[in-house]
C-alpha cells in the first residue's frame, strides 16, 4: 500500500491537474510544461516530480476531469431546484469534460491497451452517474451510453468551425427529453 500523501500534497496536485487541463483546452496536450506550471503558479520542477512524464500528466488529468464529473453528479442532485436541472448542470460539466478529452484521446492513441483501459474507466465511473441523473429525472427511454456518446458525437467538429456550437445543439437534445417527460 503507497503511502498517504500530505493533505497539502493532495491539494497542490489536484491545483496542477486542473492548471493542466486548463492549458490542455486552451493549447493542446503538446503545450509546453512551463504554460502549465505558470498557470498552476509552481516551478517546472514541481511538475516533474509529481509526474516524470507528460504521458502520466495526460493519464492524470483525464482521470482526474473523470473523478470531478462523477462526483459532481450526486452533489448536483442535492443542490439543484429539480432533478432534471441537475441533469443539465452535470451534462454542462461532462461537455467541459469532453472537449479537454478530445485532445488527451489523441496523445493517448498511440498506447492503445492503455487507451481502453481509461475509456472502460470512464465508462464505468460515468455510466452510472449518468444513469442516476437519467433515473431521478423521470427519463427512462434512453439510456446513460447512448445520452453520453450522443452528447460525444455532437461535440466532435467544433474544433475548428466557429459556426459550429455543440452546446446549443446539446441544450436542443436536452430540451427534446424534457417535453417528453
Amino acid at each position: 500500500m503507497p503511502p498517504r500523501k500530505r493533505a497539502d500534497a493532495v491539494r497542490n496536485e489536484q491545483t496542477l491537474l486542473a492548471a493542466a487541463a486548463e492549458v490542455f483546452v486552451r493549447s493542446g496536450v503538446d503545450a509546453p510544461i512551463r504554460e502549465i506550471a505558470a498557470e498552476a503558479g509552481v516551478g517546472m520542477g514541481t511538475i516533474y516530480r509529481h509526474f516524470p512524464t507528460r504521458a502520466d500528466l495526460v493519464v492524470a488529468v483525464y482521470r482526474h476531469q473523470v473523478e470531478a464529473c462523477a462526483s459532481a453528479g450526486p452533489s448536483l442532485l442535492s443542490t439543484s431546484d429539480t432533478p432534471f436541472d441537475a441533469l443539465r448542470a452535470w451534462v454542462d460539466l461532462f461537455v467541459d469534460f469532453l472537449v479537454t478529452k478530445h485532445g488527451l484521446a489523441g496523445a493517448l492513441q498511440s498506447d492503445s491497451s492503455g487507451f481502453a483501459s481509461l475509456h472502460a474507466y470512464f465508462l464505468d465511473r460515468l455510466g452510472p452517474v449518468c444513469a442516476e441523473l437519467l433515473e431521478a429525472a423521470g427519463i427512462k427511454d434512453i439510456q446513460p451510453y447512448e445520452l453520453m456518446r450522443g452528447i460525444g458525437n455532437l461535440c466532435i467538429g467544433r474544433d475548428d468551425d466557429p459556426r459550429y456550437d455543440p452546446r446549443r445543439l446539446i441544450s436542443l437534445l436536452l430540451d427534446g427529453l424534457q417535453v417528453r417527460l
